[in-house]
């Protein structure tokens, strides 16, 4: 996925009803009548905001009859959750990395300290 792509996405996904939207069409087609009734906006909003997640590659319309239905491009978001994941992946590997740090300084520290009391060597 290219760095527009990838921008428009992400802009696109920054917005609430843009999310739940995607969330509606996760489970399976719907209109925009269908994708409008849970919101308190109107259906050219809700056109609007299906016209933004079009442009950003992550949803499609098709023609069935007189209906146009709206549809999850699942692939778009696959890519989207493979590009997040290459740094999740880097992050944890580092704090995999910060924690076996962590656990070996605590363990020298439960040790009982070394004493060097003068009088011991002495006798």
């Amino acid at each position: 996925m290219d760095d527009d792509r990838l921008d428009r996405a992400f802009v696109a996904l920054g917005d609430p009803v843009r999310r739940a939207i995607i969330a509606r069409l996760s489970r399976g087609p719907a209109t925009v009548g269908e994708l409008a009734e849970p919101f308190p906006i109107t259906m050219q909003a809700v056109s609007r905001h299906i016209r933004v997640l079009e442009d950003a590659g992550l949803v499609t319309r098709s023609r069935d009859a007189q209906r146009r239905p709206v549809h999850l491009d699942a692939a778009a978001l696959e890519q989207l959750t493979a590009w997040i994941d290459r740094y999740r992946i880097d992050a944890e590997r580092a704090y995999r990395r910060l924690d076996a740090v962590l656990a070996a300084a605590a363990s020298d520290h439960s040790k009982p300290p070394r004493t060097t009391d003068t009088k011991e060597k002495e006798s």
